[in-house]
């Protein structure tokens, strides 16, 4: 498998020399054709270029709603083939208008790119908004599609890595911007013809919200049947705190301690006897979560790490009542439904990724934090993640509390409003 360093690797010392000369060679055939960048054409399709980072497919889903709400347009979106279960959450783009790139090896990676440069043409793509933090490769892909209309991030005021000329509607990256605030403004400048790579930010902007799911009965039903196989019948009648104690391989510093977590389940376990503690995940991090699992050494924590699909999460996080996370996806999953979040920031900075939905953000606060930016490829040399290991379980374990007592007693209220009116 082509692994994240290696893309990063790639990107460095690729990408910069084709982003150098594919710029020369744009800067002279726009000398020649002597007309507007960014074409004329009436935007029906266009595409979303978000590889990497599964959280962010939900970081996205605003902008894509404001596209779609603006122009009619169609939304497709370009992913590697791993993250297409995670733009399946939010729904915002139909699975027949994704394209998908293997990374399981490097033949797999450059033969699904060749494919998508002619998929993509086929499509009659009118625009590409490219939601990637200074990737030179899609930038250069972007370039290589011919869609004449291109928005992405450029470095501006020092702001960024270096990555050429090549867009038609470039925006200058806002590091005190959240995400989806940039990304929104990614759509803004697409249709701002001339505008300078600094717009003015719509107020409507500022508060990014991302659309609730809407999970059916069926859904709820399996996930149901499947939680009293894993975890014994009485789970429907218990609160149940999510835990996701993994991050990406992208950026294995975002972990909390794994004996941090330990700790808080035992004791959220100890203080309300009626919750139950299930540990979630993907198949690759049930290493995490058996250990966690085996040293709580209590029945009511429940490894279900891989038993879930991701399109299943939506109905697993509707019968949640808290999830405690690293700033990973599920953290952002979660924002598709009413579930509290609390998250855990270190390397990243909560200014740019905190999530969309219902969160309690907690950090250390240490001044070498953020050392993860738009600057560096979103890479660090820290090999002892303090930002991470100092925050404390009992800071966790009261905002855990707290959240835990708010929905009793919104529980509470809400029998006794049903008890007057009968």
């Amino acid at each position: 498998m082509v692994g994240p360093e290696a893309m990063r690797r790639i990107d460095r010392w690729l990408g910069v020399p084709v982003c150098a000369a594919l710029s020369g060679v744009r800067r002279i055939v726009r000398r020649w054709r002597k007309g507007a960048p960014g074409g004329e054409q009436a935007v029906r399709r266009v595409l979303f270029v978000q590889l990497a980072e599964s959280g962010s497919m939900v970081l996205a889903d605003p902008a894509m709603r404001a596209l779609t709400a603006r122009s009619g347009a169609q939304a497709y979106c370009l992913t590697f083939a791993h993250n297409r279960g995670s733009l399946a959450i939010a729904g915002t783009v139909p699975p027949e208008r994704v394209f998908a790139i293997r990374t399981a090896s490097p033949g797999a990676l450059i033969a699904d790119t060749w494919r998508f440069l002619r998929e993509v043409r086929r499509a009659r793509i009118d625009a590409i908004v490219d939601l990637e933090l200074f990737s030179r490769l899609t930038a250069a892909l972007c370039l290589l599609t011919g869609v004449r209309r291109r928005a992405g991030f450029h470095r501006f005021g020092g702001v960024g890595l270096y990555r050429g000329d090549l867009y038609t509607h470039p925006l200058a990256f806002n590091p005190q911007l959240h995400m989806a605030q940039n990304y929104l403004m990614l759509v803004e400048v697409l249709f701002a013809d001339g505008a300078p790579p600094a717009p003015r930010v719509p107020a409507a902007m500022l508060v990014p919200r991302v659309r609730r799911r809407e999970v059916g009965a069926a859904e709820l039903s399996a996930v149901k049947r499947r939680l009293a196989q894993l975890a014994g019948a009485e789970i429907g009648r218990r609160r149940l705190i999510l835990v996701n104690a993994n991050a990406s391989a992208m950026l294995p510093q975002r972990r909390w301690p794994q004996a941090h977590f330990v700790a808080l389940v035992r004791a959220a376990l100890g203080r309300h006897a009626d919750v139950r503690v299930l540990l979630i995940g993907g198949e690759d991090d049930r290493a995490t979560t058996a250990a966690i699992a085996a040293q709580v050494a209590d029945p009511r924590c429940v490894d279900v790490a891989g038993r879930f699909a991701l399109g299943e999460l939506p109905a697993l996080f509707t019968l949640g009542t808290v999830l405690v996370s690293n700033d990973s996806g599920p953290a952002h999953f979660a924002a598709v439904t009413a579930l509290p979040v609390i998250a855990l920031f270190g390397p990243e900075t909560p200014v740019l990724f905190r999530p969309l939905g219902d969160a309690t953000v907690i950090s250390a606060g240490l001044a070498c934090s953020p050392c993860v930016h738009a600057g560096n490829q979103r890479r660090t040399r820290c090999t002892d993640n303090q930002c991470m290991q100092r925050i404390p379980v009992a800071e966790v374990f009261g905002a855990l509390c707290r959240v835990l007592d708010a929905r009793e007693a919104a529980t509470a209220r809400s029998g006794t409003l049903a008890e007057v009116g009968a």
